[in-house]
């Protein structure tokens, strides 16, 4: 892209290695041996069990709910490496999304069993012509990612952009976001934004 019809043809980069990740933790982790993995089952880890309990002894009731609880810092390692469409640079180098802009809101009742995740998005120019197409990018990335448990919310920061709300309007018609997503050149981008992820 010509850097005369950017819209920020200059802006901040962080440098990656001080972004905040459980990647870099899980990557240098070290490997199991041989050994680890043929006695991982064969004795019980009496380090991490807690023998007065019931559920320690009763081990029917532990596969009743298999749920895998999902925290901010995953949300943010599953959309920090999106590719932002103007740069050749991730979203959170660029910091439009940030780890304390990431907000899981769990069911507010025992009857219902869906979550809300929601990501507000810090564009790099207050004019940023791509702020929907950016949203898209992390609605889908995440739609795809998580189980459908969820209800994905992703928004402009407020004070971040002249036009935020009526982004956050697109963002959060589901009818216009279905529709966006028939557009192939559309389509076309989101998938290169997304060619990057881990």
């Amino acid at each position: 892209m010509d850097t005369d019809n950017k819209d920020n043809p200059n802006p901040t980069i962080l440098n990656a290695s001080d972004l905040p990740t459980r990647q870099r933790d899980a990557h240098a982790a070290k490997r199991p041996s041989l050994f680890d993995a043929l006695t991982q089952d064969a004795y019980p880890n009496y380090a991490t069990t807690d023998l007065s309990s019931p559920e320690a002894s009763d081990d029917s009731d532990s596969d009743s709910d298999p749920r895998e609880e999902i925290d901010e810092q995953e949300i943010y390692d599953l959309i920090s490496t999106i590719s932002d469409p103007e740069h050749p640079t991730s979203l959170a180098s660029l910091a439009v999304v940030n780890l304390p802009d990431i907000f899981i809101t769990r069911p507010a009742s025992s009857t219902s069993r869906l979550s809300t995740v929601t990501v507000l998005l810090t564009p790099t120019t207050a004019h940023c012509s791509l702020g929907t197409v950016i949203g898209l990018a992390v609605r889908v990335r995440l739609e795809q990612a998580l189980p459908p448990r969820f209800r994905i919310d992703v928004q402009l920061k407020e004070g971040t952009h002249t036009t935020a709300d009526a982004v956050n309007k697109q963002l959060a018609d589901k009818e216009l976001v279905a529709a966006a997503m028939e557009n192939g050149t559309l389509v076309g981008v989101i998938r290169n934004m997304l060619a990057t992820c881990e």
